[in-house]
């Protein structure tokens, strides 16, 4: 399992085509706020008699406390627990029956819902979220038994999967004051004594309309989307938010070394730098020139870590890049992959290394930059294909508060990147006094694996 989602592009030729494709237009989406302070984002797109209904909370992990970490993420499996007017688990059989799709998400950022239905089945799913907006019910004993289910979920997902276990611990490593140190999933101990109050303390510090967007894009008509708001969503009161306090992380000063040990297949090496990402769409430089490295690095086939570190040098069996430029909290770029057999982790690093000093040193050539643009931009441009796509575009920019019109820009901006740009911030963030190393050393597997329930939501 890789830690990161590369999208692969094989073919450059039909890369430089969908970049010679026009832009679309912003005059879609549209934009609607009620006095509640809710705004409504409607995205036009008739290709489809459906509709794609998401709502956004600007609540994530990184807004909970010690003591309650993984709240976030609990409440997200309890708002489908019920309200007064619908039943516990009626939520997503109602929207089964409308012939729809459903589910939640939850991040260091945010928390968000999302139903894809016929777009007859709309003001419907409009109804049921506004619903549980205001009127959760919270009983105890749904609580009680929806908190067993989150702790198999972290059992499954992160205690049971080395490299998951290896990428939490590098978090907490990694960053010493700032939130993202701790898991979205929430630390075992805070899971064990969570009480139905603190997720109804969350519910009610968070979940206001104030605090929360919807995305709607479909085969649908934004005036009349824009009506059926006000009536669902309108009637809901605002309430005053909590002061959110600036949570700046320390500038790190040295090398930083972790080793975790747990049963696996393959040792794992990752590294983190400490990078900077989107907080100004026109000013900003670095993050672009950031984007435009990690797919030099690892964007497609003829990479640098596929064809020099796994291919040439077969010194890795797998080598990936991570790297997200939009975000509420600070950024890193990660490398992480598994050496060889008969190669051993310090070589790995040591293969990383030299690959990020020839940048440094000698620069990126034209062609290669090119092939990663085109790769990169047609990866943004692909995404208006999909309703789906499109939403999660408009609600991830939202939540890391940059405007969602900005999204053309931002494909400006990674075309107009130069050599020399991605040069200097290979230069300027690839040193170790910004870096954390995790290693993953694999422990025997056991005869046995532990019985796994099969409860989740995701």
């Amino acid at each position: 399992m890789n830690l990161f989602n590369t999208q692969r592009v094989s073919r450059l030729a039909a890369l430089l085509l969908v970049l010679c494709a026009p832009l679309p237009t912003l005059a879609n989406p549209f934009e609607h706020q009620l006095s509640n302070g809710l705004r409504i984002i409607v995205k036009e797109d008739h290709r489809a008699p459906t509709a794609v209904h998401m709502v956004w909370y600007r609540a994530g992990s990184m807004d909970e406390t010690n003591g309650t970490t993984g709240v976030a993420h609990l409440l997200e499996h309890m708002m489908f627990k019920g309200t007064p007017s619908t039943g516990a688990g009626e939520f997503s059989r109602l929207v089964a029956a409308a012939g729809g799709r459903d589910n939640a998400f939850t991040s260091k950022d945010f928390t968000a819902y999302f139903q894809q239905v016929p777009k007859q089945k709309l003001e419907q799913m409009m109804q049921l979220e506004a619903d549980r907006m205001r009127h959760l019910t919270l009983d105890r004993k749904e609580f009680e038994q929806e908190i067993k289910v989150v702790m198999e979920e972290r059992r499954l997902r992160t205690d049971d999967q080395p490299q998951a276990l290896l990428a939490e611990q590098m978090g907490a490593v990694a960053f010493q004051a700032h939130p993202y140190r701790v898991p979205v999933i929430g630390w075992m101990n805070d899971l064990e004594s969570m009480t139905v109050q603190d997720a109804r303390d969350w519910y009610e510090r968070w979940y206001v309309p104030n605090n929360a967007f919807v995305v709607i894009v479909g085969d649908v008509d934004h005036a009349e989307v824009f009506k059926l708001a006000e009536q669902y969503y309108g009637v809901l009161a605002a309430r005053p938010l909590p002061v959110r306090k600036p949570q700046s992380e320390p500038t790190q000063v040295g090398l930083r070394r972790l080793t975790v040990k747990a049963p696996a297949e393959l040792p794992v090496v990752l590294m983190a730098y400490k990078v900077p990402v989107i907080r100004d769409v026109e000013k900003d430089t670095e993050p672009y020139a950031l984007e435009m490295l990690s797919a030099i690095l690892d964007g497609h086939d003829a990479a640098r870590f596929s064809r020099r570190l796994i291919r040439e040098q077969r010194l890795a069996v797998s080598a990936d890049v991570g790297y997200d430029a939009s975000s509420r909290g600070p950024g890193l770029f990660y490398l992480q992959g598994s050496p060889s057999k008969g190669k051993t982790r310090a070589e790995l690093e040591a293969g990383f290394r030299a690959e990020l000093a020839r940048i440094v040193k000698d620069g990126v050539a034209a062609d290669e930059l090119a092939r990663a643009r085109a790769q990169r931009v047609a990866g943004q441009i692909y995404k208006l294909d999909s309703m789906f796509a499109q939403a999660m575009e408009i609600g991830q920019l939202e939540t890391s508060e940059i405007p969602y019109q900005m999204n053309k820009r931002m494909i400006e901006k990674l075309q107009a990147v130069t050599a020399e740009q991605v040069q200097a911030v290979a230069k300027k963030y690839f040193r170790d006094e910004q870096l954390t190393v995790a290693e993953l050393d694999p422990q025997p597997l056991p005869n046995t694996p532990r019985a796994r329930s099969t409860a989740t939501r995701h």
